[in-house]
This record gives C-alpha cells, sequence and structure tokens, in this order.
C-alpha cells in the first residue's frame, strides 16, 4: 500500500502541475482553491448500504443543479475498509471518502485531504469534533450524536419550588459542575415521595449486555480527560496504554447513579436500558443517562407522561477542573474525507459537492428529512433541524458560547471483552462482591492486554 502510494503520488503531481497551469485564469469559486477548475464528475464510496438509495437521489439532483456528475457506490455491510482498499488502488479510487475517526485517520492518512481551509470546515459548530492533527483537519464529521444526562424540566422546576429543600439552587441553568448535580440530587432522594418519583435517577442496567452506557459512554468520559491531559496523539500507540488516572471521577458520578436510584444497587444484574427508559417515561425518576436516540424510546412507551419540551440534556459532570464549560459527549464514526492523491480539481470538486449538501435548500432538506441526521453545521436555519427534543438540544448545546463538546474517545477502547469485562466488573462494584481499587486494576490490565491483542 505505501510503495503504491507513492508511485501514485509521483504520478499525481505531474497530472496536479498540468491541472494547475490549464486552469490559469480562470475565474472559480469555493474552498479557497480560486486557481482551480473543479472537475466534472467524482466519486463517492457510501459507508451504509441502507441509505444508498438517498445517495444515489441526492447525486442526481446535485448533476441536475451543477452539472457534476457524482458517481455513489456504496460497501456491503461490515466490508467498508476492505472495499476501500481495493478502490484505492484502481483508477476508480473515490474522490470522498469515509473514515471512522483517529484510527481511520492512522490507516489513510496518506489520502487525506487537508480540509482546514475548506467551507464545510469553516462552518462546523464545533471545530474540536474533526479529526485533527498538528492544527489541520483531515476528517470532516458529516452526522452526530451525543449523550448525557437526560432530565425532566417539569419534575427539575417541581423541586426548584419546594419549600423544604435544602439547597440553593432555582433552576438547572445553576447547575453546572458535579458538586451542585450532588447536592441537588441527594436532596430530591430525600424528597422523591413529595416530587412524587421513585427515584432520582433511572436504574442503572448493569445487566450482561445491557450495561454499554456504562462501560463505554461514562468510560468515554475519564479516557478522554486521561489523554488529553496528557496530549496523547490519538493517531498514535500511545493510545494502547490507559492508567485510568480518573478513575475517581468515574466513581464519583457511578456512586451518584448507584445511591440515588428508582432501584436498590444491589438488585441491578437483570436491569435493561429499556428498563431505565420506562422508568423515565413513567415519570418514576427525573434524569437518566442515554443520548439523543433514547427520544423515541421514551416516546414509545405506552402511557408516558413525559412531555417532549420537557426533555433536556445536562452534560455527565465528574468533578474536574473546568468542568462549568464542559458540554455533552457529541462525537460519530462518521467522517468525510477528500482523497488527496485526486487531481485538484476533484479535490475541489468533492469539496464543493460536500458543502452543497450541507448549505443549499436542497441539499440541506435531503440531510434532515430523508438521511435523518443531526448535522454539526451553522448552515441549519432553526426551520431546517429537526424536531426531536433531544436532537435539538444536542445542536443547542453545541452551539453555546464558551461551552465545548467531549469526543468520543471510546472509538479507541481496544476491544469489546474489554468493554465486557469492565461491565462485569461494574457489576459487581454494585453489589458489593469487588471494590473499586479492584476494578481500577482490571481495567488497566485489561486495556493492556487487549491493545496488544490487536497488533
Amino acid at each position: 500500500m505505501k510503495a503504491f502510494s507513492k508511485i501514485l503520488a509521483l504520478t499525481l503531481a505531474a497530472l496536479f502541475a498540468v491541472s494547475v497551469l490549464a486552469s490559469c485564469g480562470k475565474n472559480e469559486t469555493g474552498n479557497n482553491d480560486d486557481n482551480v477548475e473543479a472537475a466534472k464528475e467524482i466519486r463517492y464510496l457510501n459507508f451504509k448500504p441502507e441509505i444508498a438509495d438517498v445517495y444515489k437521489e441526492i447525486a442526481e439532483k446535485y448533476e441536475e443543479e451543477t452539472g457534476v456528475k457524482v458517481i455513489v457506490e456504496t460497501a456491503a455491510n461490515n466490508t467498508y475498509e476492505q472495499t476501500l482498499m481495493s478502490k484505492m488502488a484502481t483508477d476508480e479510487a473515490p474522490t470522498i471518502f469515509q473514515i471512522n475517526g483517529p484510527r481511520g485517520y492512522a490507516n489513510w492518512k496518506d489520502y487525506c485531504a487537508d480540509l482546514t481551509d475548506s467551507d464545510i470546515y469553516q462552518h462546523l459548530s464545533d471545530k474540536s469534533l474533526a479529526v485533527t492533527v498538528d492544527g489541520k483537519a483531515y476528517g470532516v464529521p458529516y452526522v452526530v450524536e451525543g449523550y448525557g444526562i437526560i432530565y425532566n424540566q417539569a419534575i427539575m422546576d417541581k423541586y426548584f419550588a419546594l419549600d423544604k429543600k435544602a439547597t440553593k439552587y432555582t433552576s438547572m441553568d445553576e447547575i453546572n459542575n458535579f458538586a451542585a448535580l450532588k447536592e441537588v440530587a441527594e436532596d430530591m432522594q430525600k424528597n422523591k415521595e413529595a416530587l412524587g418519583i421513585e427515584g432520582v435517577f433511572a436504574s442503572t442496567s448493569l445487566k450482561s449486555g445491557e450495561d454499554w452506557r456504562w462501560q463505554t459512554h461514562l468510560a468515554n468520559l475519564p479516557v478522554y480527560q486521561e489523554f488529553k491531559a496528557n496530549n496523547v496523539d490519538l493517531t498514535s500507540d500511545a493510545t494502547k496504554t490507559l492508567n485510568f488516572d480518573y478513575a475517581e471521577n468515574f466513581k464519583i458520578i457511578f456512586d451518584l447513579y448507584l445511591n440515588n436510584s428508582t432501584v436498590d444497587k444491589t438488585k441491578l444484574g437483570t436491569k435493561t436500558v429499556n428498563d431505565s427508559m420506562a422508568e423515565f417515561a413513567l415519570e418514576k425518576c427525573a434524569m437518566v443517562q442515554n443520548g439523543n436516540w433514547a427520544w423515541g424510546q421514551v416516546s414509545g412507551v405506552k402511557g408516558n407522561k413525559v412531555k417532549a419540551e420537557n426533555v433536556k440534556f445536562l452534560p455527565i459532570y465528574t468533578g474536574v477542573d473546568g468542568e462549568e464549560s464542559q458540554g455533552l459527549c457529541v462525537g460519530t464514526e462518521n467522517f468525510f474525507c477528500v482523497n488527496s492523491q485526486a487531481t485538484a480539481g476533484e479535490q475541489k470538486a468533492a469539496k464543493d459537492f460536500i458543502y452543497w449538501l450541507y448549505s443549499s435548500e436542497t441539499g440541506k432538506d435531503y440531510v434532515t428529512n430523508k438521511l435523518g441526521f443531526i448535522a454539526p453545521f451553522d448552515t441549519f436555519e432553526d426551520s431546517e433541524k429537526p424536531t426531536d427534543p433531544l436532537a435539538k438540544e444536542i445542536l443547542s448545546w453545541m452551539e453555546k458560547d464558551g461551552v465545548t463538546s467531549v469526543p468520543w474517545n471510546f472509538t479507541l477502547f481496544p476491544s469489546q471483552t474489554f468493554k465486557d469485562n469492565f461491565g462485569a466488573a461494574l457489576l459487581q462494584y454494585a453489589q458489593g462482591t469487588k471494590s473499586f481499587d479492584d476494578v481500577k486494576k482490571q481495567v488497566v490490565s485489561d486495556w493492556a492486554s487487549e491493545s496488544a491483542a490487536i497488533e
């Protein structure tokens, strides 16, 4: 692959020089490629078979509006890397392709063009979400999801209005760190009868296979904090070591969930995610950790009592310094890349197409209503954004001044075995048969052994 890359790079360097000379004097616009004429045909290798027909329809509309042909090819399920590798070695190499994050970039960095000056990157609402190296963007997220602590505004307002509450807080706007969250949650638990709830937090699902909210999503925070504090290059082998430096921060929020819940912590081994979401939907609790996808679960519960306008998000606070400016955990495993080995004209056409998809009236309609994406770009007016209450919350948090989203570093977790073992250890901890010190030791050991196993 490397040898092919070098040969291809030398060949295309000559073609690049010719294309630049041929384009001089032409008045072209877009993506800061002012002296380059966009190609009339590009290729896109799509990752998701379930939306292949939508992309083909988009390509037809784009050709109608611009005269540029976009050939959409789609890899079969679970074959994207294999398909991409075989395509890159042919004359039909994709101009636009996808990576799943820093590790994907490490595999394909020789083919990822610098997108820092592109229009699409400039309009990214939260630029920390891009795959960047040395301050340059090589992968731009085109759809995001997010998770945090979902809360019922109506129940929280009821708490803030209690005469006998023991805290000073009067609104959720004041809850911006772990200390405040802990104080409110523990006082609410004491007043659960007055609030008409069985516990502040929904049950912590620790049944095997139902524990991903903790061994993956919650675990993302201490991993993110450790790698950030140590300036770890997420594309390097440095991610193969985890000291679990922020284990105590994980523990305190996990304990808060366990000790202020609808269910005794010794009985969580049978609880599922659906159980948790049903408790929230039926207003047996005020809060539950989950993502924007959960609104469908909540609204679909028979007898659901929670109104859409009362469903809100709060970041997962863990007591780290400066968390007052922390946002939700927002991320994706879907990043657009432009093939750096393509001609300058093809690269420009690729960037033009991506920007059109997320800025034109036609493109944005497809993104929101046909692809069903939460688009992380400031090109969307309120009327063009998703109407799902949790999707709206994700966008609102991303657009808050002075707030930084927590990226999805769980894409760097070494294996499913690591996550399953972590979940099992958390259940033992909740049941009182394992100390958290032993949980920490297991996490560090399993991270190392599972990382070594994938070399």
